[in-house]
């Protein structure tokens, strides 16, 4: 287990795109290394990366970058997943690899879905809570519902809720008694209270719209996603709009797709095991068989027509 340590970005700006917006972006890590592109979680600004111990060890240039309308990157309303995906094309990144925590699950795969990366991990990840038959909490099936009888309405809902300030509070108080030892920590807090700030510096309307995103049906079937997918979760993770079942469907669902569920761990295993997560993500697959590593007891390979490696434990 690492320790969930968390450093200012090396280097910070903003790139123009095509259509003249902002993308604003923060990097930690060699400048030359791999680069690892991080799609934060709800309402976050670029300013709370992880595994700064790793990054120079593993040759790891993890990139942050802000989602349309969220920090200083300028708002795209009515975007779709698929257009965060087309903004990263214009970056320029060579041999990117994504990590989507939490509600950056669904923008880390609509990469995929584009072509733009072959190697995806999920940590504590968002479901398509949509996908039809998932059995969801009562409040959340509410909101899945609501998005789909009335985008537009649910859009100004989520604005009305989403702040700093609310976000924070819910980080706390949904958490595990382990993730809260993390999160709570001074260097810790400083970094996400500060991400947070950042994110709704100009408003909640990019916040609301990445919520909207993630409540919907996803624009793309995860069933025809080609690269490699890891997701990553913790049995102590109870937030209720990450995966129902800790990731088990969606790894059934996604033909390359290897599941490691960490039943001590809590949502933050991001930070706590970041050496593990990134050295996994940036690993080749074995040439023999193009399967997806394993890593043993905590592990389970689900790709047709590949056998099953390993067990869950």
């Amino acid at each position: 287990m690492d320790v969930p340590n968390v450093e200012d970005p090396a280097r910070t700006g903003e790139t123009t795109l095509r259509d003249g917006r902002r993308s604003a972006w923060a990097e930690w890590g060699p400048v030359e290394g791999r680069p690892v592109l991080f799609c934060p979680g709800a309402g976050w600004g670029r300013w709370l990366g992880f595994g700064s111990g790793a990054l120079a060890e593993l040759g790891v240039r993890l990139v942050s970058v802000e989602r349309p309308g969220s920090g200083e990157s300028t708002g795209m309303p009515g975007r779709t997943l698929l257009d965060w995906a087309d903004d990263i094309g214009q970056l320029g990144f060579a041999d990117l690899a994504v990590v989507g925590f939490s509600q950056g699950a669904p923008f880390a795969l609509a990469l995929a879905a584009r072509g733009l990366t072959s190697s995806v991990a999920i940590v504590s990840g968002g479901d398509e809570l949509a996908y039809p038959g998932t059995a969801l909490p009562a409040e959340v099936r509410r909101l899945v519902e609501l998005v789909a009888a009335d985008p537009v309405g649910a859009e100004r809902e989520f604005a009305r809720f989403g702040s700093a300030e609310t976000l924070w509070k819910l980080s706390i108080e949904g958490s595990s008694e382990g993730d809260r030892e993390v999160y709570l920590r001074p260097a810790f807090t400083r970094a996400i209270r500060r991400a947070l700030d950042a994110g709704f510096a100009h408003g909640s309307a990019g916040y609301a719209r990445d919520t909207v995103l993630h409540f919907a049906r996803w624009p793309f079937r995860v069933e025809e996603l080609t690269g490699r997918v890891h997701l990553w979760y913790g049995g102590q993770d109870g937030n209720p709009t990450h995966s129902p079942d800790h990731g088990a469907t969606l790894a059934r669902r996604i033909p390359y797709a290897t599941r490691h569920y960490l039943p001590d761990s809590g949502a933050a295993l991001l930070w706590t095991h970041a050496y593990e997560i990134l050295g996994q993500l940036i690993a080749q697959s074995p040439e023999t068989t193009g399967c997806p590593p394993s890593t043993g007891p905590t592990a389970e390979t689900a790709r047709r027509p590949c056998a099953s490696s390993g067990v869950i434990s």
